[in-house]
């Protein structure tokens, strides 16, 4: 692992035209590598920010881009619950990513199908991985720690061998979701977790700095070679006492 970085801004504000930088940036260093850009996505709040400073990037250019989805929630695309149906009204529908790139699941599939066919699809987009190797994964973290859809205690947690696992039982609803596992997410180049707003501030110490008890599934995002960069605002930060760097929204990283 190249090390871990905890970046904190100002506010979600200062945070969001850097994250767009990131994803920039790293997309034009893996084309030039490699020809094409692989991106993993999450839902929530981070599709709103990474779209809206996306959008404002003069002469986006995603005609290279292959996207996934770090989770899914089994719903319709047309569901205010589906993170695919999020980043298409946001972004999808507004920038040249090719339909092939857009790497979504089935969700009329029941949830076991349904994990084992995005298995397939991302077999497919990264032949010759045994567990595919994405260029950025973009994370968020929810207040009991979890990421992607991994909960604190679930048996997923141990999953070593499948590409993408159904959950049935989602503490947080809706309970059917298919989601990337540990061996995926820390085989990855670059992990990127986004965490803003003072109601993270407590867990985001015990998944930085430690707690008793099992490691929260967040803290178990190490990459075996790659990046780990936690971009944070103050207000989450707030219960920090470990050395952070500081930018702030003119800053590159």
């Amino acid at each position: 692992m190249a090390g871990r970085r905890v970046v904190v801004f100002p506010s979600a504000a200062e945070l969001g035209p850097v994250l767009a930088q990131l994803v920039t940036s790293r997309a034009d260093k893996a084309i030039i590598s490699h020809g094409r850009f692989t991106l993993g996505l999450s839902g929530g709040s981070l599709a709103s920010m990474l779209s809206k400073e996306l959008l404002a990037l003069p002469g986006l250019d995603c005609s290279k881009w292959v996207v996934g989805f770090c989770d899914e929630r089994l719903v319709s695309f047309d569901d205010p619950e589906s993170t695919y149906g999020l980043y298409k009204s946001q972004l999808f529908s507004k920038v040249n990513i090719p339909d092939s790139g857009i790497l979504t699941i089935e969700p009329c599939l029941p949830v076991n199908e349904c994990a084992e066919d995005y298995t397939h699809k991302l077999k497919e987009a990264f032949p010759g991985d045994k567990f595919p190797v994405f260029d950025l994964l973009l994370l968020g973290m929810g207040p009991d720690g979890h990421t992607c859809s991994l909960f604190p205690d679930h048996p997923l947690l141990e999953e070593t061998e499948k590409i993408v696992a159904p959950i049935s039982d989602s503490p947080k609803p809706p309970p059917q979701r298919v989601t990337m596992t540990f061996p995926v997410v820390n085989s990855a180049h670059c992990v990127a977790f986004v965490s803003t707003g003072g109601s993270k501030a407590p867990i985001l110490k015990e998944v930085l700095e430690g707690r008793q008890g099992p490691a929260l599934p967040a803290a178990r995002v190490v990459p075996t070679s790659g990046e780990l960069l936690w971009l944070v605002d103050d207000p989450a930060a707030a219960s920090l006492t470990i050395q952070v760097e500081r930018l702030g929204s003119g800053a590159k990283l």
